[in-house]
């Protein structure tokens, strides 16, 4: 069965109200940069919906393939399109019905006449093309509530566009509707998915890792550039920013005590990230953090390393156990990327016995003995950016 177009639901966006057209356009830009390698492919926005048309098959199973990853769309449906002619309708009707596996299944003709002047009423509609199924599909059975198949036949002056199953979408806003933050992306399990939460909710996300070579590989830095990359799927490219952190954590292991340098390396992570967010106009420093899970991420740790910010500092997974992180990482492809073994520096030097309630008075004492600011300033101005997933380009609107 060949589509001719796509049917996109919007869901929660269709509650913004006066605000719709915004999420509205920052989710056709998402869709058009997610597929701006299918040069057939065209858009077009009505007020609670939009449409995907290409007359080239591949680039449109291609299509259906990219859209469930993309935040914004509750689910969307192929539709054949034919003329608007009765005739035409059952003949496409029996194609679209055909696509299914139909023995022991039942359906309903669901009938949206936009085109006032088709000679035929909604009740006429209905039986013809129903009659004209089941005698070609005899082994089904109609049901009129939550049948396993409803042809939804939709007659325009355009024509007639016919689809017979949903898709579920990836539910969410369009990323970039609610800002940019930056993400603290270690290589680990749960920072990729800290950083899916969020986009889920809109927000655009560049992120920073540090590395320290020799200590780090190059293949550690790889599986960062990739998991950037994979996040860049979800509806925006992901910028990130590689940080040289060789010289800066060896002053830490060397200046303060070893149960406290856990804490003090992630203070001056802290500051880093907070100086390149200022530089690129993120509102706010996102981390994979969740309550409890290592010694730096307990109430004690975590105010200890609040303290050299006043930047929001967002951790969509504070509450939530390790199994169920895994489980989202599982579902939105990291966790095979994360899994790999390449160590980060938050690992190569973890100390034997970290304090997991951390003194902030005596954390501030030891950092005071070094000056660190000048290092952290050179970190800063020597970071590499890589860009991910798709680089903007300009917006067609006459093909939206």
């Amino acid at each position: 069965m060949e589509w001719n177009e796509l049917l996109i639901r919007y869901g929660e966006l269709s509650l913004k109200g006066r605000n719709r057209n915004f999420f509205v356009r920052r989710l056709r830009k998402n869709i058009k940069d997610a597929m701006h390698d299918l040069s057939s492919v065209r858009l077009l926005a009505e007020r609670d919906r939009m449409f995907l048309l290409s007359d080239n098959p591949k680039e449109m199973k291609e299509a259906m393939e990219r859209l469930p990853d993309i935040f914004g769309i509750q689910s969307f449906s192929p539709v054949a399109k034919c003329e608007a002619d009765l005739e035409a309708i059952k003949a496409k009707a029996i194609e679209v019905i055909g696509s299914h596996e139909t023995k022991g299944k039942t359906f309903k003709v669901e009938i949206k006449r936009a085109d006032k002047s088709f000679p035929y009423v909604t009740s006429e509609l209905q039986q013809e093309i129903g009659g004209h199924v089941l005698r070609h599909f005899p082994e089904l059975g109609v049901k009129m509530k939550h049948p396993d198949i409803q042809l939804l036949v939709d007659i325009r002056t355009d024509g007639a566009f016919l689809t017979s199953s949903t898709h579920k979408g990836a539910g969410g806003m369009p990323v970039g509707s609610n800002g940019n933050s930056l993400l603290m992306l270690s290589g680990g399990i749960d920072s990729p998915v800290a950083g899916y939460l969020m986009m889920k909710r809109g927000v655009s996300v560049d992120a920073i890792h540090f590395a320290s070579p020799p200590f780090t590989s190059d293949l550690a830095k790889q599986k960062v550039i990739d998991l950037a990359q994979k996040m860049s799927t979800f509806g925006a490219s992901v910028r990130l920013h590689i940080i040289p952190f060789t010289e800066l954590q060896q002053a830490v292991v060397h200046q303060v005590p070893e149960n406290l340098s856990m804490t003090t390396t992630r203070r001056m992570m802290m500051q880093i990230a907070d100086k390149v967010r200022e530089e690129i106009g993120a509102l706010a420093i996102v981390t994979g953090e969740s309550l409890g899970q290592v010694a730096s991420q307990t109430l004690e740790s975590l105010t200890a390393i609040n303290a050299v910010t006043s930047t929001p500092i967002l951790r969509p997974l504070i509450a939530m156990d390790k199994l169920d992180i895994i489980d989202i990482a599982q579902k939105i492809g990291t966790y095979d990327i994360s899994i790999r073994p390449y160590e980060d520096c938050c690992t190569i030097f973890t100390p034997a016995n970290p304090k997991t309630k951390p003194r902030l008075e005596k954390v501030e004492h030891f950092e005071s003995y070094f000056d660190f600011d000048a290092l952290i300033e050179e970190a800063v101005k020597n970071r590499t950016v890589v860009e991910t997933g798709k680089v903007a380009v300009e917006e067609f609107d006459d093909l939206l």
